[in-house]
């Protein structure tokens, strides 16, 4: 486990300071954040499906954005620029209706200038992912 730069309450307060629209909707809370990993729940609302009834590709997409957003807070401090470069997802199985959407990220490399990661996406209570998703950021120079 990497040392950790920013713990959860300071990660959700420079969040909430520099990207507010993150938390617009108040139903994406961060549960765990340790400079390596970090675990994002999304709380079920009738807004995150599609027709057919599943979670929403945008929606599982986003969250799974954040979380790799948050690891990285939590393992490089608080650096608002940085950004995806790459972002690729698999989507598995469907998603249940009803169910909060669990976002677990862990950084698989971090450079000077890039970081990788993935993330498992999760419905309730279920461990098999109803998608996976790799994801590259760009970190700017100090």
């Amino acid at each position: 486990m990497r040392n950790a730069k920013m713990s959860v309450a300071e990660v959700e307060s420079f969040l909430h300071r520099e990207f507010p629209q993150a938390f617009a909707h108040d139903d994406i809370s961060i549960e765990c954040a340790d400079g390596s990993t970090s675990l994002l729940r999304q709380r079920f609302s009738e807004r995150l499906l599609r027709p057919g009834g599943t979670i929403s590709g945008p929606t599982l997409m986003t969250l799974a954005d954040f979380a790799m957003y948050v690891v990285l807070l939590s393992a490089i401090g608080p650096v608002g620029l940085a950004v995806t470069t790459n972002l690729n997802i698999n989507f598995l199985r469907k998603g249940q209706p009803g169910q909060d959407v669990l976002a677990t990220a862990r950084l698989l490399k971090l450079g000077k200038r890039l970081a990788v990661g993935e993330v498992l996406l999760l419905s309730g209570t279920c461990p098999d992912p109803i998608a996976h998703v790799t994801s590259t950021y760009s970190i700017p120079n100090a």
